[in-house]
């Protein structure tokens, strides 16, 4: 029992290192020849896809090795606000106020957006303009529209994007390292067809790296110069104050606007209904002028006797005529 014991112990040791020595020649033969192997360029990609995702820390936990030290974001240095207000000032002149508000907002180092001006029924005008300032610059300028004039609404917002920069600027670094893994696959393939896939996995990496940098532009120009939404509008003529008790003036006056009024009315309800009746005329007149004298006359019926429970009645004879007189004095 001994002797087969002693006999079969090598057996397994031997066998696991021809495995070993097999596989590694594989391995070195798969890696010097890169062009060789048809699905090269498939498996050079998802490497890529799959340092993209431990780059980003979306592959590998955290506290993973010292890979995941070397690829943790960047810590925050200063804050990143959007900051935005909205100002409403009554003024006696808007232009006035208007041409004021643009000086200081270039001399801040900013400059002049968005204006609209209308004027209301009253004739008093109103304009609408969107300044763009520094962020260091933003309570002087937001002090000085305030005291151009009287302060009707104010309103400001700030919005804390610091984890969007921050976020977006990790994102473009592990873009730019996965393009550039691309660009030296597509050096090293060598058939066309790695070239490729390559090439279309190369363009929509580019173009998600140019949406990245978009973005990162928009961010840092939203937190470089606040928005400032300035509203002006005259100020009101003022009135002199009446008695509120009514007179005979005030009486007078409500009674011919009242006949005004009445009068305006009148008009408008005889100018509706004058079409209706100038149609209606126009049809009498043509029934009684052309259509009427043109149908036949029914004749006029004859007369009858009147009979009674006596009988007829007799009928009028004609009066007999009286004698004429002859000349020479005969009957």
């Amino acid at each position: 029992m001994r002797t087969r014991r002693s006999v079969r112990r090598p057996a397994p040791a031997l066998a696991a290192l021809l495995l070993a020595a097999a596989l590694a020649l594989t391995g070195c033969g798969g890696g010097d020849d890169s062009g060789g192997d048809s699905s090269a360029a498939d498996r050079g990609v998802a490497a890529s896809r799959a340092d993209d995702k431990a780059v980003s820390g979306e592959a590998a936990p955290e506290g993973a090795g010292s890979g995941a030290e070397a690829t943790a974001p960047p810590k925050v240095t200063a804050s990143h606000i959007i900051r935005t207000a909205s100002l409403t000032v009554q003024v006696k002149d808007v232009p006035k106020a208007l041409e004021q508000a643009r000086t200081g907002t270039e001399n801040a180092g900013g400059y002049v957006g968005n204006e609209t001006t209308a004027r209301d029924a009253e004739g008093h005008e109103r304009t609408r303009v969107v300044l763009r300032v520094p962020v260091e610059k933003y309570d002087e300028v937001l002090a000085e529209l305030e005291g151009t004039g009287k302060l009707l609404d104010r309103s400001a917002k700030a919005e804390d994007v610091t984890d969007q920069v921050v976020d977006v600027k990790s994102r473009i670094t592990s873009q730019r390292a996965s393009v550039a893994r691309i660009r030296e696959l597509m050096d090293r393939a060598g058939k066309l067809s790695d070239v490729v896939t390559l090439e279309g996995e190369l363009s929509t990496r580019q173009a998600d790296l140019e949406a990245l940098l978009a973005r990162q532009e928009s961010l840092k120009d939203r937190t470089s110069l606040a928005t400032i939404t300035l509203s002006l509008s005259e100020t009101p003529v003022q009135k002199a104050a009446k008695d509120d008790d009514p007179g005979f003036l005030d009486a007078l006056a409500g009674g011919w606007n009242a006949f005004v009024t009445m009068l305006r009315w009148l008009a408008v309800a005889i100018g509706a209904v004058l079409p209706f009746a100038a149609v209606a005329a126009l049809i009498v007149l043509l029934w009684v002028r052309v259509v009427r004298p043109r149908l036949p006359r029914r004749p006029a019926p004859a007369a009858t006797p009147v009979t009674t429970a006596m009988g007829p009645l007799p009928t009028a004879r004609p009066a007999p005529e009286a004698p004429s007189s002859k000349p020479g004095g005969q009957d």
